[in-house]
């Protein structure tokens, strides 16, 4: 709440027990909002327990999408659903894993700043893990800072972060923190019963840790019924209101809506000693109606090589939503393994589609696949987007076909290409580490006068996120400008170009950067808005 007194900012946790992939992040996305339509100021952080780094280097199978913050931080993609549902950015200091608290601890112990003493997980990584989690509160900024804590309770791996939770909640004091436990209610249909055992174990375990949560959300595929919610609450030492369930919903965007009709932020409230104010949440209540009851549904083909795994393009996936709400409709993503498309099959593939997408990626693994796609895409005039290595595809694809360089590729997927149109950066030439050296976060762009990125954007510079190490090759920029590819935006600084775009095309960009980083519930990404908007008067 922006107030001028200097109350001590409050902590919320949340863990997660019985299965993983709950919801924890869209738990704590919907209270951030909740506590956000209430006037205060509120901030995410998440802690996973795996030892990398930062997912970066994890392949998507592995964790499904990596995010990129405003500072150039490679996170978990529940940041997304963070700044998706919160509207504000994250930063480094918002997602923290196992990997960067020893590496830390254990820079210290190099430098001796322990002075010799034996380093421990109690009190050193504890201290770490604390440290952490104070960091994004003791700015000052924000009246409650989230923590969600990866894993689910039990796991090995998370027992320090919960030590580091029971240390943290005896030292801020009474009334000052409060753990939220999400956790399974299993219904079990030979006997038609919702089970109620997993969860008092997980609390149980909780307990054994030394960490009483104050509150619930049990997740659950049926209602629960009063009984099995006072039956939870006795034996798990919680009080009746502040047992809340998390059904399924059609949308993810309706949690905050459904907590809200159970006063859920109203108890958190309550026991954090906060008053309450009067809830506004009457965009949000807007936009869910539009996700919920579209007036048209449009087939947009997204291409990619991790087809079979959605959570991989996850952020393009939610920017979709927020563009078909905007435009009254809804976004049936069709996803096209493009290891699978060839000519033969490439008309039956996409040729019922309003538009095409080619998404990001790394390797050669599918790429002629998508090259054929953005051919599809240019000569039959469906709207068309491509997306960091998808905007490199309309380059290869334009200079074979248009350019008539028959040979032309990127140096990523053949280094002795005779026409190398896409090639390595000068800067990424020397480098052989691959965690977080890549071109990340944050980067301007000035827009080219009478452009279509200029009209869509409805300005002369714009900043957008990156991840990448290849580029366009500015050695070839004029061939393709007299071609017919007009070159829409470049980086002021590095003369980069950022933006591709066709004239003679309804609707035809390639973006270098990833603009569906940027959008959320509140301020729908423009790029995709008007891609849907052609794509609706496509198939108008």
């Amino acid at each position: 709440m922006n107030t001028t007194d200097k109350r001590q900012t409050k902590y919320i946790f949340v863990t997660g027990g019985v299965a993983s992939s709950l919801g924890k992040g869209i738990i704590s996305s919907s209270l951030a909002r909740l506590l956000l339509g209430r006037g205060y100021t509120v901030t995410i952080q998440k802690l996973d327990p795996y030892i990398n780094v930062d997912p970066g280097t994890l392949n998507p199978y592995e964790h499904g999408e990596c995010y990129v913050t405003e500072d150039g931080a490679e996170t978990d993609l529940d940041l997304g659903h963070y700044e998706r549902f919160t509207n504000t950015h994250t930063s480094q200091a918002n997602n923290v894993t196992t990997g960067r608290i020893y590496q830390s601890v254990i820079n210290k112990e190099r430098r001796g700043d322990f002075l010799g003493k034996t380093v421990q997980v109690i009190p050193h990584i504890t201290d770490e893990i604390k440290r952490r989690i104070m960091l994004v509160g003791n700015k000052g900024e924000y009246d409650i800072v989230i923590t969600e804590i990866g894993g689910t309770v039990g796991d090995i791996e998370s027992l320090p972060y919960i030590e580091a939770v029971r240390q943290l909640r005896y030292q801020l004091g009474a009334g000052n923190s409060l753990v939220i436990h999400l956790t399974l209610i299993p219904y079990m249909a030979a006997s038609g019963e919702l089970k109620t055992k997993p969860t008092q174990h997980s609390v149980k375990t909780l307990l054994e840790n030394g960490v009483q949560p104050d509150m619930l959300v049990l997740r659950t595929e049926k209602e629960l019924t009063a009984d099995v919610r006072s039956k939870v609450a006795l034996f798990c030492n919680v009080e009746p209101d502040a047992v809340a369930q998390s059904i399924d919903v059609p949308t993810i965007y309706e949690v905050p809506l459904r907590l809200l009709e159970q006063n859920f932020d109203l108890v958190a409230l309550r026991k954090l000693g906060l008053p309450a104010p009067e809830s506004d949440l009457k965009e949000w209540t807007e936009f869910v109606d539009k996700v919920k009851n579209p007036k048209r549904e449009i087939k947009i083909a997204l291409i990619g090589k991790y087809t079979e795994l959605p959570d991989a393009y996850k952020s393009i996936a939610e920017a979709f939503v927020h563009a078909g709400a905007t435009n009254h409709a809804k976004v049936r993503l069709e996803y096209v393994n493009s290891e699978k498309i060839t000519p033969q099959s490439i008309d039956r593939t996409l040729g019922q589609m309003c538009g095409i997408l080619v998404a990001p990626g790394f390797g050669h693994r599918g790429i002629e696949g998508k090259i054929l796609a953005v051919e599809y895409a240019r000569t039959r005039k469906i709207p068309f987007m491509g997306i960091c290595l998808g905007m490199q595809c309309c380059v290869i694809e334009y200079a074979r076909n248009v350019l008539g360089y028959a040979d032309a590729n990127s140096t990523e997927m053949e280094t002795a290409t005779a026409y190398p149109v896409i090639d390595i950066m000068e800067e990424q030439k020397n480098i052989t580490e691959k965690g977080g050296t890549m071109r990340l976060g944050a980067y301007p762009c000035k827009l080219t006068e009478g452009s279509r990125a200029q009209t869509i954007y409805g300005a002369e510079e714009i900043s957008e996120r990156h991840r990448h190490r290849y580029e366009f090759n500015n050695k070839y920029m004029q061939a393709f400008q007299e071609a017919g590819l007009k070159i829409a935006g470049i980086n002021p600084a590095t003369g980069l170009v950022e933006i591709v775009e066709i004239e003679d095309h309804p609707w035809f960009v390639g973006v270098q950067f990833h603009p569906e980083y940027k959008s959320t519930v509140l301020n729908p990404h423009p790029l995709f808005v008007s891609f849907i908007k052609a794509a609706l008067d496509h198939c108008n």
